[in-house]
């Protein structure tokens, strides 16, 4: 959410500012300059080349809900394809894509129809049953687009949603060469790529956008979703993608009250400059330096650490019982519950409860990130 820092000074001034002129109007009532400035700035820096256009509204859930509704529209088909292990919210639609019942589902439904699940490139847990499958990207798609064709079929299917790495789901890195071979059958089959980057984006990963790790040229979604780290801490969220798709819905068909609020598109507008101004894409490269590291000498001393992976300063530790691959949700609690005694946040994830996850802002100090890595490291050593 703070990608930059809790309060930095240039969003507070940029947020005291804007509050000192005005605080609401409702764009779609009166429009205002700063919310036309973030969506210029996001179709700026958002994977590809062609003509964008962009949405804001408050949350990822209801930007994921805003990109279903954008897709169906352009496909005029109803179907949705969301992944093992998915999270995109807690709104009827958003629960209904994602994976995990508890605490996000239970006892909630019935939820939206029309949507399907497929499998995703999950190296780690690939790996314990064809280790082919672990490190070819392309195989991995190929058995997603079986499932896919015989689940729903291309023409019934408006949209493929996915997070280019996981979020709640436990960090999942799909193998190299899964999303591009995805994509290019989206394209193929007119169904709408949308990349739920909400986690993912705004420099978290050692790129802008999670995407642009993908092939040689990254990847170029149709619609792309951000939030968390968009505005630094302000409810903020947006779509962005090709204008075509963009335009299809109707008049009025997509807005809200209070999206785009102009106090949170200050502070969007402030944390996109301050992330290009101080170097933050290559500092979250930094980061991942340091982490994986230090986890990675980790996992060769301690055999529960199953696996480290991730990206930039989205890393994630995937404990697991010692001498096997069983998942051990019950050290993963134990392990952030010592560690936030200690004063250190840690977040658990992960469809089995098992996996640490570390997201520094990436303002943090060399010094500060190894004190709270020496802190967890120690402690999983005691447990």
């Amino acid at each position: 959410m703070t990608t930059i820092g809790n309060s930095h000074p240039k969003v507070v001034d940029a947020v005291r500012e804007q509050v000192a002129e005005f605080t609401h109007t409702c764009f779609m009532v009166t429009p205002y300059e700063q919310y036309v400035a973030v969506a210029e700035q996001l179709n700026r820096i958002t994977p590809g080349s062609g003509e964008k256009r962009s949405a804001l509204f408050n949350s990822g859930a209801e930007a994921v809900e805003n990109a279903i509704k954008i897709a169906r529209a352009y496909t005029r088909k109803p179907a949705v394809v969301a992944f093992d292990h998915a999270y995109h919210g807690r709104t009827n639609m958003t629960m209904a894509l994602t994976a995990k019942s508890m605490p996000y589902k239970s006892g909630f439904g019935p939820f939206a129809p029309e949507i399907y699940r497929a499998p995703l490139s999950y190296p780690y847990r690939d790996g314990l049953l064809d280790k082919e499958l672990a490190t070819d990207g392309e195989l991995a798609a190929a058995r997603t687009i079986s499932v896919i064709d015989k689940q729903v079929g291309a023409s019934n299917l408006a949209a493929v949603i996915i997070e280019p790495i996981q979020g709640e789901g436990g960090f999942i890195v799909p193998a190299d060469g899964f999303l591009p071979a995805l994509l290019d059958w989206c394209r193929s089959n007119d169904v709408v790529f949308i990349a739920d980057e909400v986690q993912t984006g705004f420099a978290r990963t050692g790129a802008m956008f999670a995407c642009e790790h993908e092939g040689t040229d990254g990847l170029e979604p149709d619609l792309i979703v951000t939030a968390k780290g968009i505005a630094d801490g302000l409810p903020l969220s947006a779509v962005t993608g090709r204008a075509e798709i963009m335009d299809a819905p109707h008049a009025s068909g997509v807005g809200g009250t209070f999206g785009g609020n102009p106090v949170a598109c200050a502070a969007a507008l402030a944390t996109i400059e301050t992330i290009e101004r101080e170097g933050l894409v290559e500092r979250a490269r930094q980061i991942e330096q340091q982490i994986m590291d230090r986890l990675l000498r980790l996992q060769v001393a301690d055999d529960r650490v199953g696996d480290v992976r991730g990206r930039g300063a989205m890393i994630a530790l995937e404990l697991v019982k010692s001498g096997t691959a069983e998942p051990d949700a019950e050290l993963t609690e134990k392990l952030a519950t010592a560690a936030h005694r200690a004063g250190v946040i840690l977040l658990t994830c992960g469809m089995f409860g098992n996996v640490i996850r570390l997201l520094p802002p990436l303002t943090i100090t060399d010094e500060l990130l190894a004190e709270g890595l020496d802190i967890m490291c120690g402690i999983l050593g005691d447990l």
